[in-house]
């Protein structure tokens, strides 16, 4: 079996740890959105990379639902006396991540070879594999004019009304990726409960990536990050409103189109569902334990399986 999973951050990555513990670890490998990669403080932050990362190794910070577990935070209250940015915040433990990046990008290495590096000496067994090596950065058309990401989500804390969005960059697609898309081998694609227009959509739009998955040969598979109307976590359903969409579990499925063969949702929404080109599966989509996350996992794998 091989599993192609594609994620974004805290909503992607649960669905991730559960693969990862339901599946042989050499089955699976995960590719992350890296549009919302950018420089700060002269460092190099991958926000959706560190968090899987963190996630699969058993070090993210439970409480806060991103960063490092057992943070401190001198850094921060350093340079809050220095009068420096401190809109994006770094703890002391996951400030070495983004040091030790920065270094190895700035020596030559890619973010892959980082990347890959870092999930094994953290003990991750699936692959992490960047959507790109290249620069790609999702900007964000606001009420108050043209932002880059992290300045509309951090910063602004996603306040301004969203009008459009736009992938900036000629990167190419990580060819590890592309390649697997065209394995026979490969089982099925998972696309995780991740925001479709700021996590997905960014790997969807890289060259030649769509292409691909229309001719992969193994059953695509999406779960709704949306239940009942609202967004588990981030401001999905508020950017589908804003955009001019129904903040709705049908609605993601739509924009995804002729792209999927099945299409996880929750009890909530099963009554919205009917004329959907993709199999339906219905069952509890909300992971709030490790349990649920291996239970939806299941899912997954079994709704891939019906299709194929």
């Amino acid at each position: 079996m091989s599993i192609l999973a594609l994620s974004g951050g805290v909503g992607g990555a649960k669905l991730a740890l559960g693969l990862s513990r339901v599946l042989p670890q050499a089955d699976l490998t995960i590719v992350a959105n890296t549009g919302d990669d950018f420089e700060h403080l002269g460092l190099s932050i991958s926000p959706d990379i560190d968090t899987l990362v963190y996630t699969l190794s058993g070090l993210a910070n439970p409480e806060l639902g991103w960063g490092r577990r057992d943070e401190t935070w001198n850094f921060m209250e350093t340079l809050t006396t220095l009068g420096g940015a401190t809109w994006f915040r770094l703890g002391d433990r996951d400030l070495a991540m983004h040091v030790e990046r920065t270094h190895r990008l700035r020596a030559g290495e890619t973010l892959t070879e980082i990347t890959d590096d870092v999930r094994r000496r953290l003990g991750i067994g699936p692959r992490i594999l960047p959507m790109t090596d290249g620069r790609m950065r999702t900007r964000v058309h606001a009420s108050t004019g043209w932002l880059d990401f992290q300045d509309y989500f951090v910063r602004r804390r996603c306040e301004p009304v969203v009008h459009e969005l736009m992938f900036e960059g000629d990167a190419q697609p990580q060819p590890e990726f592309l390649a697997l898309l065209a394995d026979p081998a490969l089982t099925a694609v998972v696309i995780c409960p991740s925001n479709p227009f700021i996590s997905v959509e960014p790997i969807l739009s890289l060259p030649g990536v769509r292409d691909a998955l229309h001719a992969c040969r193994a059953p695509i598979v999406a779960v709704s990050p949306i239940i009942a109307g609202r967004a588990v976590k981030g401001p999905t359903a508020k950017m589908m409103t804003e955009l001019g969409l129904d903040p709705s579990a049908r609605a993601v499925a739509e924009w995804y189109g002729e792209l999927l063969d099945a299409y996880i949702v929750d009890h909530a929404d099963a009554a919205d569902m009917d004329g959907l080109h993709p199999r339906i599966t219905v069952t509890k989509t909300l992971m709030l334990t490790l349990e649920d996350r291996e239970a939806l996992a299941r899912v997954v794998l079994d709704a891939a399986a019906s299709v194929r």
